[in-house]
């Protein structure tokens, strides 16, 4: 149990504070900023605020009434970390200050329910999400959805779950054998399904393994893996999330036989399994085996860049803009690769946001935590995707792809929302075959992709 202020009195945390040296270029990246105007409500503001935590300026009382709103507040983007100039390590520093907020305060009761279920129930359970998933299908097709959408009667943070419920389609591939390359075989990379993408956005990760077969590569998914441990992290629920991280440790070194990389297609989860070293640096047994895994760990994007054997022939004919997943950008530093990507494909033409680098609001459990400071952040990123005039939405997260889908909805946009891997399958599924408009028809192009697949099930 972690009392009092003692994480944040440690000589490392206060060294990682004083590096700030409170210039301010980090609040014009900051979206948080940009909604409440208000010092403590940036990043300089909340790192002056956990040094004086740190230095014993502020005691636990006034940290749990002055401090902890604005430090969970934050959307923990790491813009702050990009606009930097002396490498503040703020991502680091405000997940050990939630830590601490989680440690000395007593949820209400509601509150405690919906994390044990979400967090401790389904997300390390996928066959329990995926059971859930069928039953929300079920409740989109028999038109249940657009009457209580319609109604508007659900509590706010119910209403902030159903919100971002994406179009469902119940159909998930069968990863208990490897799926071969079908061109040249050039090796093997092992895949990391995550849990509310393969739940709830299963034609995402059915485009990833072809996308990755069609440029040679034999896939292979560990089945113990389980939640990256995200979540957890920005619950402030540190434990857990160590205990997740060493089963996927544990599933992925465990296989067989040579591999090309750990190939994650979600920006969020392919940064938590990067940090896992960080994680897990106090556990004797776990640092260097963490170590060894997240020198694996790739991004869908920053792989097939560096890997694109049999680049896309087919023509998908579409406007599109590229909404950047905040853990990709900023925590993982790949930016070019998924643009380079999206311009290759025959028929797109690509438009850039005018601050491609600000959040959509999504956050991990943000915007289900912080329905109304969420909600502005994502106004302020479809007003920038409308300018775009953009049909297609592209992004590389699964929290962004859910946020921008209700996005578009909220906007009342006439657009579709894909990730880089589902362009990028469309392209490879119409090689030679003409070209195929974004907008032809209603049913979305991966959920058909997604119908069609022969390892479906």
């Amino acid at each position: 149990m972690i009392r009092d202020l003692e994480l944040l009195r440690t000589e490392d945390f206060k060294s990682k504070v004083r590096q700030c040296i409170h210039c301010g270029l980090c609040l014009e990246a900051c979206p948080t900023y940009a909604v409440f105007g208000t010092e403590m409500d940036g990043p300089r503001g909340r790192v002056a605020l956990m040094r004086a935590a740190s230095e014993g300026k502020v005691g636990l009382e006034d940290f749990r009434e002055a401090l902890a709103p604005h430090i969970m507040l934050c959307l923990v983007c790491r813009a702050c970390e990009t606009a930097c100039p002396s490498g503040v390590q703020y991502g680091a520093l405000v997940e050990m200050a939630r830590v601490v907020v989680e440690h000395n305060r007593t949820p209400g009761l509601a509150e405690r329910f919906l994390r044990w279920l979400g967090t401790q129930q389904l997300m390390p359970r996928l066959g329990l999400l995926k059971m859930i998933a069928r039953l929300m299908w079920l409740y989109q097709v028999i038109g249940l959805q657009h009457l209580v959408r319609a109604l508007n009667f659900l509590p706010k943070t119910l209403g902030a779950m159903e919100g971002i419920l994406p179009p469902i389609v119940p159909r998930f591939a069968d990863y208990r054998r490897p799926a071969p390359a079908t061109a040249t075989r050039r090796g093997t990379v092992f895949f990391f399904a995550g849990c509310i993408q393969e739940a709830f956005l299963a034609q995402v990760n059915q485009a990833t393994i072809r996308v990755l077969q069609h440029n040679g590569y034999q896939v292979c998914t560990p089945q113990a893996q389980t939640c990256c441990g995200a979540p957890h992290l920005h619950l402030g629920d540190l434990e857990t999330a160590r205990k997740l991280a060493r089963r996927n440790i544990d599933a992925f070194l465990a296989q067989e036989g040579e591999c090309e990389a750990v190939i994650c297609n979600a920006g969020g989860c392919g940064l938590t399994l990067k940090e896992y070293p960080h994680l897990l640096a106090d556990d004797p047994i776990y640092a260097p085996l963490a170590s060894k895994f997240a020198t694996q760990v790739k991004d869908v994007t920053e792989f097939i860049a560096d890997h694109f054997h049999v680049p896309p022939r087919g023509e998908v004919k579409a406007r599109v803009t590229y909404s950047d997943s905040c853990h990709l950008r900023h925590g993982q530093k790949v930016v070019k690769q998924p643009r380079e990507l999206l311009k290759g494909i025959p028929g797109l033409q690509y438009v850039e946001l005018q601050f491609p680098d600000r959040c959509c609001g999504s956050a991990g459990v943000y915007n289900i935590a912080q329905v109304d400071t969420a909600n502005e952040v994502l106004d302020a990123k479809m007003a920038d995707i409308a300018a775009t005039g953009a049909d297609l939405i592209v992004t590389s997260n699964t929290g962004c792809q859910m946020q921008l889908i209700a996005g578009v909805r909220r906007a009342e946009l006439k657009a579709k929302v894909m990730h880089v891997v589902e362009v990028l399958d469309l392209s490879y599924r119409y090689s030679g075959s003409g070209s195929h408009d974004v907008g032809s028809r209603e049913e979305d192009s991966s959920q058909a992709l997604a119908n069609e697949n022969p390892t479906a099930r």
